[in-house]
This record gives structure tokens, C-alpha cells and sequence, in this order.
């Protein structure tokens, strides 16, 4: 499967299917990997889902755990991960596509939207991650976590990784992104709410509320619902598909 280098990074994706491509962004926060989608915390696994009709673009974040690795500097941010999300579009040749994303892939997604609006014809966002607080509270167990079980970084220190922590998740909100931004943002959007306080159902409510273009579900995640939020995200991806 395909890997470039890219920045002084290694960047691992693969494709599945044919047709109008889906760049999707998997959940589980900084260790989003590919075969995260086939776990039971993905109710909608974009490869099982979308590539009978759609080519499928999965990959490996850097230093998630998988086949992607890059640097760790200060100077990191949401901006670092969208310059690997371009280079996959780039090494594709990909002028256009719809994006999927679930649990950190809603900052990935607005943020690849902020920075190449022209090049996203619509975006779903299941389970947004953001923060309702002001305040960003000290620096999380499950980051800690992250930041511990990297290998090959053992020259980066605490205060680089505090650095990175504050750089991601100080803004607040939708982290990437302020809301007046959002009321902007004019791409077709649905967004499929979270419930819990990683995904919180204010964020995903918010969000919905201030993008002009976007649809919502509130519940989602299994049986009827979950047949009805397949529904919903084929019909948006089939509406904003160029003929």
C-alpha cells in the first residue's frame, strides 16, 4: 500500500474501492490508525460502507501507533496533521473529495476545510470532539498515555509534548476552529452527534447550529438508527458528488 514522505515524515494511507473519493479521519484521538475502523467504537467502518461506490482513502495518523511517523516539535499543531491530509490528496491527485470522520477527525475535517475549502465537496462529522468549558484542564491521562508508549521520540521532552497538548486542545470549542468561522464555513455538512464527555453533545449540537449548510442526528450508533445515518451520509455524499 502507499506510504510518502512528506515533511520529514513517513505517511501510510490505502485505498479501497472506486469512483469519487472519501478522505476519512479514524477515531480514538491521537492513536487514529486504519484498523481502527474496525472496531466496535466505529459504528460506521467507511470501508465496509462507502467502497462499492466511492474510492475509500483510510490512513494511519503520525505517531498513532501505526505505519506513520514524523517528528515532534513545539511548534506542532492541527495545521501539522492537515499538511499530511493534503500530501495523501496530493499524492492521489485529487482535485476534490468528501470527507468522513469520526472522534478527532471533526477537527481534522474543519480544519482541512479552513485551510482547502474549494477541495472538500462535503463532510460528515460523527462524534465531534471539542470542549464546552473555557479552561483547558491539565494535561490528560489519555494524552499522558500517547505521549508515553511513543517509541522512537525518547529526545522529546515534557515541556515539547506540553507545548503540543496546549497548541491542540487550548483553543477550546471545536479546538481548530472559533465559531465565527463556523457560521461561515458554507460546505454541505451533516453531523452525528456524540454523548459522552470526549464527544460532547453540546459541541456536535453547536456545531450544527452555527454551520449554515448541515443536517443532524442526534442518536446514531446502532440498529435502526445506525441504518438511517448509512442512509443520510450516502444521500449527502450522493447530492454533492460531481457528475
Amino acid at each position: 500500500m502507499p506510504t510518502i514522505e512528506h515533511q520529514g515524515s513517513h505517511i501510510y494511507y490505502e485505498t479501497h474501492g472506486e469512483g469519487f473519493p472519501i478522505l476519512t479521519f479514524a477515531p480514538a484521538g491521537l492513536w487514529s490508525v486504519i484498523d481502527v475502523w474496525k472496531d466496535a467504537s466505529a459504528p460506521i467502518n467507511p470501508m465496509d460502507v462507502f467502497s462499492d461506490e466511492y474510492q475509500v482513502i483510510v490512513m494511519d495518523q503520525r505517531n498513532a501507533g501505526g505505519q506513520s511517523h514524523g517528528p515532534i516539535t513545539a511548534s506542532d499543531n492541527w495545521d501539522t496533521f492537515t499538511a499530511d491530509h493534503i500530501a495523501v490528496l496530493d499524492d492521489l491527485g485529487i482535485e476534490r473529495c468528501h470527507l468522513y470522520g469520526q472522534c478527532i477527525g471533526g477537527p481534522f475535517i474543519l480544519n482541512l476545510i479552513k485551510t482547502q475549502p474549494n477541495r472538500i465537496a462535503s463532510a460528515v462529522l460523527a462524534q465531534p470532539i471539542g470542549r464546552v468549558g473555557d479552561e483547558l484542564p491539565p494535561r490528560t491521562e489519555r494524552f499522558s498515555n500517547w505521549a508515553e508508549g511513543l517509541s522512537g521520540h525518547d529526545d522529546v521532552t515534557d515541556e515539547v509534548f506540553d507545548t503540543f497538548y496546549r497548541n491542540l486542545y487550548a483553543p477550546g470549542f471545536a479546538y481548530c476552529v472559533d465559531r465565527d468561522w463556523v457560521r461561515d464555513c458554507q460546505t454541505p455538512c451533516l453531523v452525528l452527534a456524540g454523548n459522552d464527555a470526549a464527544h460532547p453533545y453540546a459541541i456536535a449540537e453547536e456545531l450544527n447550529q452555527l454551520l449554515p449548510n448541515s443536517e443532524f442526528m442526534a442518536t446514531w450508533k446502532s440498529g435502526a438508527d445506525l441504518d438511517e445515518a448509512q442512509r443520510r451520509v450516502k444521500a449527502l455524499f450522493s447530492k454533492h458528488t460531481p457528475r
